[in-house]
């Protein structure tokens, strides 16, 4: 077992500085057109794609990073270089963690890789489990995945939204209601293969920040996926739903994990990592821009009131590193999340990003609030890292109910 440490090893940082002169060279110059355009980059996806930053090899190697070390350095960096862009790299990621997390280990080798594709051909994939009403309320959730036995296969119906690569992507993963009786445990996740009829994207949403990822509404209307396509197996499934209505049998409710909560716990601490990057990059903006802005005869970090807020905004930023990696290192040597530790690294550093940006906007007065500076769009990306993936309500809830026991609403 890993001991914890902050110290990175020598292949991390080789890792952690190939990583950030890509952030540098390629995804920074390109962050300010890709925003405005608000499409997915793909030649900066196809240069990533080119040198192995995004393949399926690089994401299992950091992933399965004894340390844990090796997905939140990733991501950290990919978000100092550009929000939109990195979400964009990695957007595929929560789809294959949906896979890790629900699939047997031949529904992994299948379609993982056709998550990624290759350099020549580069895919996409998605993970698709909110609802129009149905988001922190999992147990809201309408569409729906009904067993045809004559020819085993699974039929779904029902709108996601806010998926990342939605409709664009060469693979989905959707969440669907088996048994509406079970509540939340009545949940399974499915495989829709690429081109499988009845599988449309919706509206596209124009956001206020990460704009140059695509995030979209899935429409399913009656798709038609093999059973196999079930993430886990039939008889797996059927296992977990007779306990789960033996458990309301005896009085016990419906309440507990589902498949959607699986992988967002699984990728809570990355989340808070990338939020760690953007607050990491707007503090060495303003850092820079206060050691060179003359006012009244002096640079501006000769001020007291500048010179502090620098000082919280590099001790915030160390903090919510610092809960990232105790998550990430806990997860990685099969510790239990006893205090709810992914929940608290993801809910702290999505604040901090969002205050630090604005923080940083402040020290660069009016020329922050301009787009000739990136600040206004850090501030804008990291607005959704308080909102996406469980807000920071869900996540004080969660750490509330944790650490008392009592199923506080």
């Amino acid at each position: 077992m890993a001991e914890f440490t902050m110290e990175l090893n020598e292949e991390q940082r080789e890792v952690r500085d190939w990583i950030h002169g890509f952030a540098a060279d390629v995804m920074r110059p390109a962050a300010a057109e890709w925003d405005e355009r608000e499409e997915t980059p793909w030649p900066v996806i196809q240069e990533a794609a080119k040198i192995g930053l995004y393949s399926l090899d690089f994401y299992a190697q950091q992933f399965f990073d004894p340390t844990g070390l090796g997905i939140p350095m990733t991501m950290e960096e990919l978000f100092w270089g550009d929000a939109g862009i990195g979400l964009s790299i990695v957007g595929t990621g929560l789809a294959a963690v949906g896979v890790l997390a629900n699939g047997t280990e031949e529904q992994i080798g299948t379609w993982i890789p056709q998550m990624y594709g290759d350099a020549a051909d580069v895919e996409l994939a998605a993970f698709c489990s909110s609802e129009p009403d149905a988001g922190s309320d999992v147990a809201a959730m309408r569409t729906r995945a009904v067993y045809d036995q004559a020819k085993d296969e699974w039929v779904l119906n029902g709108t996601k939204t806010w998926a990342t690569n939605g409709g664009i992507a060469n693979v989905h993963v959707v969440v669907a209601v088996v048994d509406p009786a079970l509540g939340s445990r009545g949940h399974a996740s499915f495989i829709v293969p690429p081109g499988t009829p009845g599988l449309t994207q919706g509206q596209k949403f124009k956001k206020h920040g990460i704009r140059a990822s695509h995030t979209a509404e899935v429409v399913l209307e009656d798709v038609r996926v093999p059973g196999h396509c079930l993430l886990g197996g039939k008889e797996k499934l059927d296992e977990r739903l007779a306990r789960a209505r033996e458990r309301m049998t005896n009085g016990g409710g419906a309440s507990g994990k589902n498949a959607a909560m699986a992988t967002f716990e699984a990728s809570r601490p990355a989340v808070g990592a990338q939020a760690v990057g953007i607050a990491r990059a707007a503090y060495e903006i303003a850092l820079d821009y206060a050691r060179t802005r003359v006012q009244f005869g002096r640079p501006i970090i000769d001020n007291q009131g500048i010179a502090f807020q620098l000082a919280d905004m590099r001790t915030q930023i160390d903090a919510a590193r610092l809960l990232v990696w105790r998550a990430s290192w806990m997860a990685a040597t099969n510790k239990p999340f006893t205090s709810a530790e992914g929940s608290m690294s993801k809910l702290h550093a999505g604040e901090t990003a969002k205050k630090v940006t604005a923080q940083a906007m402040q020290i660069l007065g009016g020329n922050g609030f301009t787009r000739e500076y990136p600040v206004e769009r850090m501030h804008r990306d990291a607005a959704i890292y308080t909102i996406f993936e469980g807000t920071s309500e869900i996540q004080r809830l969660v750490i509330a109910r944790t650490i008392s026991g009592v199923p506080i609403r």
